[in-house]
């Protein structure tokens, strides 16, 4: 069964947010002055159970969906996260689960993740440089850090994919010398043009760095063509090095909208459905999983708000821009 929303946009991935905490502080995520050592972190008894998250994995394949991406927070602070990941590769429908990670604790958890299915890891790095990188991760930690880890994932097989978002005036010079990185060493990388988020990291559109402007950098230093999307809805703008299967992509959220193929749903880690990455609020599955209704009665639930669904944000941002108010769920809670 497939469903579609107000719009005609059908069902294809869910983002499943594991733990709302994290281990870094990133300014543009997650500043250390607003998550502070008495933040108030959802207690565990608050988090969906592995066993809900499993059923409601289950629902969602029953509605269309493929996909299913692991987020948080950091999920690998999730305890015996591989173990969830090894029950979702088994439900049917399901063709494709992957995870997102700081890669702090890739590494240490790399084995675990390949042999519960895992094929590859999306790894956020924002900078090669340790001041830059210190400066952003509001720990001050090295890179070699995650550089390590990446190296530790990549040789028991996982494929890398490295997210670097793009701030003007922070780490702006760092695109170049990461594009060489992961072209040297094989790794597909993506860049995320800075995004309004949340309400706390203090963005600007003054700080957006467009992604043609980045493109056209890395094009004069290594031409780039075009690569035709996977299917509809895909996010990135792929690209490949010309005369090479490397690949380079931009997800270009602020400059090139792209909601009007949106097929993402996400869910927080206390199991509430949100339908857009910049909503204000979302739907209470939580009270329903841990109810007696069958899995059909929360299923036309999700069908009845997913079909509602007109969420267009990043469309409507320049015209919504003035608004003090919207009060936009943070990225750490809802996964980015």
């Amino acid at each position: 069964m497939k469903i579609t929303d107000a719009l005609n946009r059908p069902l294809r991935d869910v983002r499943m947010s594991v733990i709302d905490q994290c281990n870094l502080r990133c300014t543009y995520c997650m500043p250390a002055e607003v998550f502070g050592a008495d933040f108030a972190f959802l207690p565990e008894k608050e988090l969906l159970t592995f066993d809900e998250m499993t059923r409601l994995a289950s629902i969602f394949a029953s509605l269309g969906v493929q996909k299913v991406r692991i987020t948080g927070g950091e999920p690998l602070l999730r305890k015996e996260l591989p173990n969830l990941i090894a029950r979702l590769f088994r439900i049917e429908g399901i063709d494709d689960v992957a995870l997102t990670t700081n890669g702090i604790l890739l590494g240490k958890y790399a084995n675990g993740l390949k042999r519960a299915g895992i094929q590859r890891v999306n790894v956020s790095l924002d900078s090669l440089s340790d001041e830059v990188y210190g400066k952003m991760n509001g720990r001050g930690l090295p890179v070699r850090r995650v550089l390590q880890s990446i190296e530790a994932a990549a040789s028991v097989g996982l494929q890398i994919k490295i997210n670097m978002v793009v701030q003007k005036g922070v780490n702006d010079r760092e695109v170049v010398p990461m594009s060489d990185y992961c072209f040297r060493q094989g790794y597909t990388l993506r860049f995320i043009e800075y995004m309004d988020v949340g309400s706390t990291n203090g963005w600007s559109q003054e700080q957006v760095v467009p992604s043609r402007i980045i493109r056209d950098a890395i094009h004069a230093k290594r031409p780039l063509e075009a690569v035709v999307p996977s299917y509809k809805g895909e996010v990135a703008k792929r690209y490949r090095y010309s005369g090479t299967n490397k690949e380079i992509g931009f997800i270009s959220s602020v400059t090139e909208a792209f909601c009007s193929t949106c097929n993402r749903a996400r869910v927080s880690a206390d199991g509430k459905l949100f339908t857009c990455l910049f909503a204000s609020k979302g739907t209470d599955l939580r009270t329903l999983l841990r109810s007696n209704l069958t899995d059909e009665e929360i299923k036309s639930f999700i069908i009845g708000n997913w079909n509602k669904r007109k969420d267009r944000y990043s469309e409507q941002r320049i015209e919504l821009r003035d608004q003090k108010s919207i009060g936009k769920i943070e990225m750490s809670y809802i996964g980015g």
